[in-house]
């Protein structure tokens, strides 16, 4: 989808001290599907996505976690940790009122994904996951993340003009690459926290959490890319009971050439509506990650 891609509702929620960004697509009756951007993305690189669904009738939020897109952007990696980032999903499933919703999201926003669903199992309708990073990728990524991380850290003046650079340049046509020039052109301050925050902090929830997630899930997995690796895809596949799984040509391949992937995500998503929602477990409560 080339031509520009606008939400009906712009708007920000307060999470704790912090201002988060968020924007909805879709009418306010359809089925909510709250989808999170990978790491130090925004939410412009799902918004191909919001649009398709949209266009079958779903609700779909798209929110900027916190250091990310237009919300608020703390430089304390203490600030960065997963667990903190699903805390934020659930906060504006509460902001917006919304007991449960499909949620979702691409790389980190899958790993938040997951650890959303073993906070809170009850507010979970169904998971997409695209692209985890799990045990098997976590050593690829970091091996790319650090450079980036020390380089921003310790070059700050050269990678300031850079961003400032990049920031005036036009606005892509493809909102995926509009979230990546987005990503480079952070201060660097900004990206060192996300970076630090991440690798530092708990990645993915266990294996035994991961085991106690029952709801409907689609895992899209590629090969040829260590930071997204298809073992990680399929293993969960494996670890979750109520899995479906997709093989993506390509990490950009939804976004860019829909044709084929989209329409079994439909189909995945209809089949969830037509599920007889089961109450929530007796004795469930949210707990924190380990």
């Amino acid at each position: 989808m080339n031509m520009p891609i606008f939400p009906v509702e712009q708007a920000y929620f307060f999470h704790g001290h912090y201002r988060l960004a968020y924007e909805v697509f879709g009418p306010a009756h359809g089925t909510p599907v709250l989808l999170v951007h990978g790491i130090l993305l925004d939410s412009l690189c799902n918004r191909d996505i919001a649009a398709r669904l949209a266009a079958e009738g779903y609700r779909v939020v798209l929110l900027d976690l916190l250091g990310h897109g237009r919300s608020d952007k703390p430089t304390r990696a203490a600030e960065h940790r997963v667990d903190f980032y699903a805390e934020q999903v659930l906060g504006l499933m509460d902001h917006l009122g919304l007991e449960r919703a499909i949620i979702g999201g691409v790389s980190l926003g899958a790993i938040t994904t997951l650890t959303a669903a073993t906070l809170a199992p009850h507010r979970v309708r169904a998971l997409l996951l695209e692209m985890p990073v799990m045990e098997n990728a976590v050593p690829a990524a970091a091996l790319v993340l650090v450079p980036l991380m020390i380089a921003v850290h310790y070059a700050k003046p050269v990678y300031r003009l850079f961003a400032r650079l990049l920031r005036q340049l036009p606005e892509p046509r493809l909102a995926v690459v509009g979230s990546l020039r987005n990503a480079l052109a952070a201060e660097p301050e900004v990206i060192r926290a996300i970076l630090h925050g991440v690798l530092v902090g708990p990645v993915v929830p266990s294996l035994r959490r991961r085991k106690h997630i029952r709801q409907p899930a689609l895992i899209i997995g590629h090969a040829r890319d260590p930071r997204h690796d298809l073992a990680d895809a399929r293993s969960l596949k494996r670890q979750l009971p109520n899995t479906e799984f997709l093989l993506a040509r390509s990490l950009l391949e939804l976004r860019t050439r829909p044709e084929r992937l989209m329409p079994q995500i439909l189909e995945f998503l209809r089949r969830v509506q037509m599920q007889t929602d089961r109450p929530a477990p007796v004795g469930v409560r949210r707990v924190a990650n380990r």
